[in-house]
């Protein structure tokens, strides 16, 4: 049996397909090790059924998902936002994931990073969103940005609940297995035990929003009108807001690191004296369903949305603002 991992710097596996890649992640995060797969659009539905198994095992794992256009296939070469909804709600039971979404590359560095700290403190899959755009654009960062990363808060190193015990620490056997299961890992059709598991597997996410929120508050005194954005739309909402202002207008910026859990205490905090919210997505309004959960029907919702291989430029949200 296996004791003890080499002592190696890193190993990469080209496995044939989605499926088995994810099931070689998931067998070296039980063994320890910190587990990274990455895939773009149809790769995430080949994903789920193993990102079940990883939330039921209470493994740690950092996936990547560089979301493209349309159903299938769809564009293939072409940024969207298409798979907000479905990072979300990608396997049965429903149970809650953490998605982290970048607008940039020093924030996809620190994400990540992030990401790996999230996925060991909450056992679980943790996303990182983002676009065919993002992850194929060549440009310049400063060093700085780099190795001085954003002040956001500190994350707790210690597990939730029980810790990770994989199989070589003492020579010791763990179980892993699927099904609904016992603190050692086996099996059971015990009503209690499996309610008791279910909740908790529940519970450590959903519990703990405010420790999981991210988000940037650029907020402009006796502003009616927010702009809420997230990932490469960001971009273009930031140019936007920087010209409006240049322009005399009174406007405010939200962007959403943290897009799962919602993290609505952080939003709601942003939005008073806000009239009307414009959100710029590259989906038919994925996100945008989520905040009209959230806002009370005096606040008015406008939707900027493509859909077509293009990405959303900050013209089209100024003239949501004007129009």
């Amino acid at each position: 049996m296996l004791r003890e991992l080499p002592k190696i710097g890193g190993v990469g596996i080209q496995g044939e397909d989605e499926i088995s890649s994810i099931g070689h992640c998931i067998g070296a995060a039980t063994a320890g090790a910190t587990a990274f797969t990455a895939s773009s659009g149809p790769g995430l539905s080949l994903y789920s059924e193993n990102i079940g198994l990883a939330i039921m095992m209470e493994v740690p794992l950092v996936i990547v998902i560089s979301q493209r256009l349309g159903p299938s296939t769809g564009a293939a070469t072409a940024a969207a936002q298409g798979d907000i909804q479905f990072m979300r709600w990608c396997t049965s039971g429903g149970y809650p994931l953490i998605v982290l979404s970048p607008t940039n590359i020093p924030e996809s560095y620190h994400l990540t990073k992030r990401a790996f700290k999230l996925s060991r403190r909450f056992r679980n899959p943790v996303f990182i969103a983002t676009d065919k755009e993002t992850v194929m654009t060549t440009e310049s960062v400063s060093v700085t940005e780099m190795t001085s990363g954003p002040d956001w808060p500190e994350i707790p190193d210690e597990p939730i609940g029980k810790p990770l015990n994989p199989y070589q620490i003492n020579g010791q056997i763990h179980h892993f297995t699927g099904s609904s299961h016992t603190e050692a890992g086996h099996i059971t059709k015990d009503p209690v035990i499996i309610a008791d598991l279910n909740e908790r597997l529940r519970q450590k996410i959903e519990s703990r929003v405010d420790e999981l929120s991210l988000i940037k508050c650029d907020l402009e005194d006796g502003a009616e009108t927010l702009i809420l954005s997230y990932g490469i739309s960001a971009r273009s909402m930031e140019t936007a807001v920087n010209q409006l202002r240049g322009e005399g207008e009174k406007i405010s910026a939200l962007t959403v690191f943290s897009l799962w859990p919602i993290p609505e205490q952080e939003i709601l905090k942003c939005l008073s004296g806000i009239k009307r919210i414009i959100i710029p997505e590259m989906n038919h309004g994925q996100y945008r369903h989520e905040i009209e959960r959230l806002t009370n029907k005096e606040i008015q919702l406008i939707g900027v949305n493509r859909v077509d291989t293009f990405l959303i430029t900050p013209k089209e949200i100024v003239e949501a603002y004007s129009g």
